[in-house]
């Protein structure tokens, strides 16, 4: 369902451009491509799957559903040191067909989520479906009113800095709100939110 919904947006908006379709720098496609290449040309580098296994460990044990900031902190810490390896990482064989190789250049974006994800759980002091901070438990609906935005900057690993920044979450549509029972929504919203939602129905 949302495959579909992302592929009709990416054509409605390709077709709104009409003739004032966007271009890439050649630099830009062949530093692309050196980036691509380059596990082939470090010797004796990491292994990504190692660093695959101890990215997958630290997230499991540090930064699990169940999260403290002195946890989060110490993964933190850890991804900042996986950033550095992965761009040391070497792949043998040739292009055809490499899980390696794949894995290689997945290992980059893995370390990007794993960043906005923990650093995200950090900011947010409270507990709310499948993020539970051990250390703020309840439920802090002022937290609603914020969405976190991971953005990427570029650095010198060349994988690019995580920043996270809040901003106002968009409000709920009265229609959608009249679908709840008011004493459901009252346990997620503020109160200020509520009475827009006088008379819902389940």
């Amino acid at each position: 369902m949302f495959g579909r919904r992302a592929g009709i947006g990416a054509a409605e908006y390709v077709s709104g451009l009409g003739g004032n379709l966007p271009t890439v720098p050649q630099s830009a496609i062949d530093a692309a491509v050196a980036a691509a290449l380059a596990p082939f040309e470090v010797a004796d580098g990491e292994n990504p799957y190692t660093l695959h296994q101890e990215l997958q460990q630290t997230m499991n044990d540090l930064v699990g559903i169940i999260r403290k900031a002195e946890e989060i902190e110490q993964a933190l810490e850890r991804l900042a040191g996986y950033k550095q390896r992965a761009v040391r990482v070497s792949v043998e064989g040739h292009r055809r067909f490499n899980p390696g190789w794949h894995l290689a250049l997945d290992l980059r974006n893995m370390i990007a989520v794993s960043e906005c994800v923990a650093k995200a759980a950090l900011m947010r002091q409270e507990s709310r479906g499948g993020h539970t901070r051990d250390d703020y438990p309840t439920m802090d609906a002022q937290w609603r009113l914020q969405n976190l935005i991971c953005r990427i900057s570029p650095d010198e690993t060349g994988l690019g800095s995580i920043t996270v920044v809040s901003q106002p979450s968009p409000t709920i549509r009265p229609d959608l709100l009249e679908l709840f029972e008011v004493d459901e929504l009252s346990k997620y919203l503020t109160p200020a939110e509520l009475p827009a939602t006088t008379g819902g129905t389940n």
